[in-house]
């Protein structure tokens, strides 16, 4: 297969079309596909091994801060919803709903009957219903904090949806917790964000993110502040990759979450909830992938090491498997990571070069080649998916067992690296009216009208007609850092005085 060949896996490139390059990454990847029911997907094993990465890594970092795995409802009462107010018209054009029990056939076809007393929400996320268990468990400050997470599944209608990062159904973990103080509920919403959310992100996924609040009008419904991280993606749009929300009194208040003090008098508690997706799955595509596919951290790869049995030639195939399960050994006794590395030797009735072109696309992070060559030579060759093609060189069976360790850790942060590298690049803070921002949002000045744009980090004067403003040319405040500089200055849109910093983008 000629080099130009292997340069271009994907059709067509990140430059050519990237919201379609993006459908193709994970179509070669063989990671997902969209199903038969409107907007939702079927995620497929190699996919899913990257979530279940996601999850197990995610899931001990949860509960080493304390917290404990539940499960509630699918089902959400109607009338649930209704006691909060603003948080029932945040999701009201989301939400399916469930008005019927039974089926019976009439004139051939399947007919709803059985309408139910009260509709039930199929869970767009889960403050109401646990709302209402929080009540039953909590009666003394003796019963907090109460710390807990579940793993599940939501649904929210998507009229718009792209594999991954916008789903009718999709999958997360959402965390709620209890306290008896505004203080402590505080420390547990910038806690999450912090230790668990970026710690996860930017360390196993090796996605650089920006930390801050939320504005206003990008608020979760019914939250006091929303928190989250924003990260930038090939194309420089922003993708929100985790919030957490400081919720108050507000659901406490709607669901009578209240505890006896020390002083035996009754308190409302202070709520908290927060929440990672699937589309975490869409971050690492669009942030890590080059043209000839999906390129994988080894933190969350499913398989960190694939080796390719080269079996040519009749005959030769009982020496080079016995051989390639025996350096499979040698490494899986190898740790990285904390865990034992992760080998697969693909035994797939192929040809040796398909079996290679599909572990180049799957972003498998190592790929051992092993022929009869490399047999007589004691040795193997070695691919690195962080590499060109043509970088792939010979190593000595007596070396690849330190050497994949070794290259792993420089994978691992290279993708950091680079994508860090994009980061800062492209977030600029140097725009400074309202004239150099429109102009900067707008695709038909720049001269890759497809990747364009970024982070743009101005003053901000605080009043949500400015991000209307903004929100003409698609483009809204991601987040208002929390580092901010607590300099003065203009706000770009209006002109007016201004202390804030936020972090404009278009984002997906």
């Amino acid at each position: 297969m000629s080099a130009k060949k292997f340069q271009n896996a994907i059709a067509p490139t990140r430059q050519e079309d990237y919201p379609e390059w993006y459908q193709q990454v994970i179509k070669a990847a063989d990671m997902a596909e969209m199903s038969s029911v409107r907007g939702c997907m079927v995620i497929k094993p190699w996919g899913y091994g990257i979530w279940e990465k996601i999850q197990r890594g995610m899931d001990d970092l949860i509960k080493e801060t304390g917290h404990e795995n539940a499960y509630f409802p699918l089902f959400i009462p109607l009338s649930f919803m209704e006691l909060e107010a603003g948080h029932v018209e945040g999701f009201a054009k989301e939400c399916a709903i469930v008005t019927h029990h039974r089926l019976i056939e009439k004139d051939g076809h399947l007919v709803p009957t059985g309408e139910l007393e009260e509709p039930l929400i199929v869970r767009p996320t889960s403050e109401t219903i646990i709302g209402r268990s929080f009540a039953k468990w909590i009666q003394s400050y003796r019963d907090l904090p109460l710390l807990i997470n579940q793993w599940a599944n939501v649904v929210r209608w998507e009229m718009r949806p792209r594999i991954f990062l916008r789903t009718t159904e999709f999958l997360w973990q959402e965390g709620h917790t209890a306290h008896s103080t505004e203080k402590e509920a505080m420390e547990e919403t910038l806690m999450i964000l912090d230790k668990v959310y970026r710690t996860f992100v930017e360390e196993t996924l090796a996605i650089p993110v920006i930390v801050g609040e939320k504005t206003p009008a990008e608020r979760f419904p019914g939250a006091v502040n929303t928190y989250c991280l924003e990260a930038m993606m090939q194309d420089r749009k922003a993708l929100q990759a985790g919030t957490s929300h400081y919720l108050g009194q507000n659901f406490s208040r709607a669901f009578e979450i209240q505890f006896s003090n020390q002083a035996g008098e009754q308190e409302l508690a202070y709520t908290t909830s927060w929440g990672v997706s699937s589309r975490l799955v869409g971050a690492l595509v669009m942030v890590h992938s080059d043209d000839d596919g999906l390129r994988l951290p080894p933190k969350i790869a499913p398989k960190q090491v694939v080796i390719i049995p080269m079996l040519n030639k009749p005959g030769e195939e009982e020496a080079i498997m016995a051989y390639s399960n025996a350096v499979a050994d040698d490494i899986r006794k190898q740790s990285w990571a904390g865990a034992p590395v992760s080998v697969l030797v693909d035994k797939r009735d192929m040809r040796p070069i398909d079996k290679k072109w599909q572990w180049v696309k799957r972003g498998a992070p190592i790929r051992l080649e092993i022929g009869a060559r490399d047999m007589e030579a004691n040795a193997v060759f070695m691919g690195r998916r962080d590499r060109s093609l043509k970088a792939a060189e010979s190593v000595s069976r007596d070396q690849v067992a330190d050497l994949v360790v070794s290259s792993l850790t420089e994978i691992q942060n290279n993708y950091f690296a680079l994508a860090k590298m994009l980061l800062d690049e492209h977030t600029h803070s140097d725009i400074d009216s309202l004239a150099a921002f429109e102009k900067f949002f707008t695709p038909e000045n720049s001269e890759k009208p497809e990747i364009h744009g970024g982070f743009v980090r101005t003053k901000y004067c605080g009043n949500p007609e400015c991000e209307e403003k903004a929100a003409a040319l698609k483009v809204t405040i991601r987040c208002l850092p929390i580092d901010q500089s607590g300099s003065e200055g203009k706000c770009v849109i209006c002109g007016g005085s201004a202390k804030t910093d936020a972090v404009w983008a278009k984002a997906y």
